[in-house]
């Protein structure tokens, strides 16, 4: 009974491994018989491009390769823009630019100053935020928008929207960074913070000298 056992389990066996080995084969056949037309049709098209050229199975190989690589890329670099613009819709409709009835009493004059206090100490970041209260304050000056402490930059967005569709375009692209330097634990460097200060200048009407 024992060796009849023994038996039933080594013929399981076998024809469990006979099953797998049929089951890749094929799998590397069906691989096998799309390599070999991949390759074929990238040669035809190489003769037909360049008729000069002797397209071979290495020249398709190589091509095949390129252009797997140059997908992996572009769908890598779509990826992290489609992520990059998720978290920044995220930030803008989740954080409030102003955090204290402080910053709000502030004026916008009183933000651009220690805006420049922090330059001066090559504080970037902290420099970034100041610069971008003071646009805010401003617009609220000008009545383009109604601040306060429990707003996010999505409402700002919207709000300025009514008022200027191309206003708030900028508006939104210069409250990403700021998202991204306050909530993205970003650290802004210089020339990052001259580009942005420069844009903000052109609306507060400020010199763009560094001072």
């Amino acid at each position: 009974m024992v060796n009849v056992d023994e038996a039933r389990d080594e013929l399981e066996k076998i024809l469990s491994k006979r099953e797998y080995t049929i089951y890749h084969d094929q799998s590397n056949n069906i691989f096998a018989t799309w390599w070999e037309k991949a390759k074929k049709w990238i040669a035809e098209q190489l003769e037909r491009l360049f008729p000069s050229l002797e397209a071979t199975n290495t020249a398709a190989e190589w091509l095949i390769a390129i252009i797997i690589a140059v997908v992996v890329i572009l769908l890598a670099v779509t990826i992290f823009f489609i992520v990059r613009n998720r978290n920044r819709k995220r930030l803008f409709r989740e954080k409030t630019p102003l955090h204290s009835t402080k910053e709000m009493d502030w004026s916008y004059h009183m933000h651009l100053s220690e805006a420049k206090k922090q330059e001066h100490s090559e504080k970037y970041t902290l420099a970034t935020r100041h610069l971008f209260l003071a646009l805010l304050l401003y617009f609220h000056d000008k009545e383009w928008l109604e601040a306060r402490i429990w707003k996010t930059n999505w409402e700002y967005y919207e709000e300025l929207k009514k008022v200027n569709r191309q206003w708030a375009d900028q508006f939104y692209h210069l409250a990403s960074f700021f998202d991204e330097a306050t909530y993205g634990e970003r650290e802004v460097e210089k020339e990052e913070y001259i580009q942005f200060r420069t844009e903000v200048m052109k609306w507060l009407g400020e010199s763009n000298e560094v001072v």
